[in-house]
Formats: structure tokens, sequence, C-alpha cells
């Protein structure tokens, strides 16, 4: 699989919900650079487990819509909207941010990742 189409299937299998998926696509000593609304964060691949596992217990349903998706040798940059539906309210989609994402894969999984994003 091409680190291009490794991360399209991560980000249509909703595996950013579940933490036993999210382990199939990153590697075990991943590094993620976040500068998010809450300023510059650093997280290794357990930090992206606990989130996944939050995102699970707080949205009945996400997706990610992408718009922009580029890949140059083993680098993925993908622009993306992600959409949740909150358990209290399922029958409506609300916006929950916007993304940019640069991935760098290694050996089928994401081992390096650069992330900005800006609340929707």
């Amino acid at each position: 699989m091409s680190p291009k189409e490794l991360v399209k299937e991560y980000y249509a299998t909703e595996a950013f919900r579940s933490p036993e998926a999210t382990k199939r696509f990153f590697d075990e000593n991943l590094e993620l650079k976040w500068h998010s609304s809450k300023g510059y964060l650093e997280l290794d691949r357990n930090d992206i487990l606990a989130l996944a596992e939050e995102m699970h217990k707080s949205y009945l349903s996400s997706r990610a819509h992408i718009s922009h998706i580029f890949a140059e040798g083993n680098m993925v940059t993908v622009r993306y909207t992600q959409y949740v539906n909150t358990i209290e309210n399922p029958a409506e989609e609300m916006l929950l941010a916007h993304f940019v994402a640069i991935w760098e894969v290694k050996g089928n999984r994401i081992y390096k990742g650069y992330l900005m994003s800006q609340l929707g």
C-alpha cells in the first residue's frame, strides 16, 4: 500500500475514533507536533490512542471530509474538515474543526506528523 493510500484509509475507516484501529496505522515511536487552538502540543502514540478513546466516548460518529491530499515519496499532506455527531444529538452533524496534516510514512505505518487545526 502506498503512503497516500494508507493515509486515505486511516481517514476513511474512522480509525481516529478507535484505539484498536489506530494502533494499525501508527508506528510505536510516533511523534506528532500539533499547533492546535489550545497551543502547541507534542504527542506520542499513547497520546493518540488516548485521544481516539476520548473521541469514541464523546461522539457517536465522526467523518473526515478530505478536500486536498498530496503525496511525494513517503510524505503525505492532507487538508480535511472533521464532522461529528454527538451522543446527545445524534441526528445533527456538527463541524468540529479544520485540519492540515503532513504525515511521514515508514514501513506501512505513520511515524511522524505535523498538524495544524482551527475550531469550526
